[in-house]
């Protein structure tokens, strides 16, 4: 199975649900946001919530395998796994398990990792920035080159394989696509070399800031600019002046703005159960025809 393109084509439009809910209500939920025809569907990557941290949080990993059995349709990942977690070659491995278990649906999600007190209580190091940089820079080619391989070697500072093994092979060739949690000029050329898929979150000033510097990068790095997926994270922390959910036109309002910024692909954390039905009426009213627009315009 060959992966997708990246470049072109209508908005991409995306969920990204907390593993807080009991298992059931985790999996009704899925499978709502996978009927409605949402693009993809995300878990973020924590040990502890962000800003809300005495709620339940069931591991990222292990739920996308079981969510890879409870959807039949929508592309899933975790965005981002957090690099200070797990071995770049341990994560290569999950992620082809999820890769065959989904029929070849994964979308491979790798960030840095930031958040300090998740480390900090579970004793976890949390590097300087620059080695955290350096750990990532490292972690990526490893995944890259073990999903692409079936035979690797790599001598890093952090890393080391040696004749490593790795098989099955995935069933998304040349590997699942690889997308790239990044904000700073240094993450930004990490992502040109590497990513099929960038994420990010931040004022429609600073994404189109960023935008610009990752073209800049992808030029330094020998690749078209749109190879890259732009993508867009909302959270509604850390978008305290913005509710999309709030309305149609609220929604088709912030779509807007971060389209004119650069981007492609928006990818939400939704609001609760009781606001289903405007869920469903952004869907009908401005995703829907949003994606017909681009197809008609291709």
């Amino acid at each position: 199975m060959e992966t997708r393109a990246t470049a072109g084509g209508p908005l991409l439009f995306g969920i990204q649900t907390v593993q807080s809910d009991p298992w059931p209500e985790l999996v009704r939920r899925w499978r709502w946001f996978e009927e409605l025809g949402f693009d993809s569907l995300w878990l973020p990557d924590h040990l502890v919530k962000p800003f809300t941290p005495h709620v339940p949080l069931f591991e990222a990993w292990t739920t996308l395998a079981g969510m890879a059995m409870a959807t039949g349709r929508v592309r899933i990942g975790v965005l981002v796994s957090s690099n200070t977690f797990r071995h770049p070659g341990v994560l290569a491995k999950q992620a082809v398990t999820i890769d065959h278990m989904s029929g070849g649906r994964l979308e491979l999600g790798l960030g840095a990792g930031w958040f300090v007190a998740e480390h900090e209580q579970y004793g976890l190091d949390f590097p300087e920035p620059v080695e955290l940089v350096d750990r990532f820079r490292e972690a990526v080619e490893v995944v890259d080159r073990l999903l692409r391989h079936e035979v690797s070697d790599f001598e890093g500072t952090h890393y080391g394989l040696r004749g490593a093994f790795f098989s099955p092979r995935p069933v998304q060739l040349p590997r699942p696509p690889l997308t790239l949690g990044a904000h700073k000029p240094k993450m930004l050329e990490i992502v040109a070399r590497y990513a099929d898929r960038w994420n990010s979150i931040g004022t429609p000033a600073e994404i189109a800031g960023r935008n610009a510097a990752l073209d800049a990068a992808c030029g330094r790095a020998g690749r078209e600019p749109a190879s890259v997926l732009r993508s867009l994270l909302y959270v509604p922390a850390q978008y305290p002046d913005d509710d999309p959910w709030q309305s149609v036109d609220a929604f088709a309002d912030f779509v807007g703005r971060y389209r004119e910024a650069g981007m492609r692909e928006f990818l939400f954390q939704p609001p609760g159960n009781d606001r289903a039905e405007v869920v469903e009426r952004i869907v009908a009213e401005v995703i829907t025809p949003s994606r017909l627009a681009g197809v008609a315009g291709e």
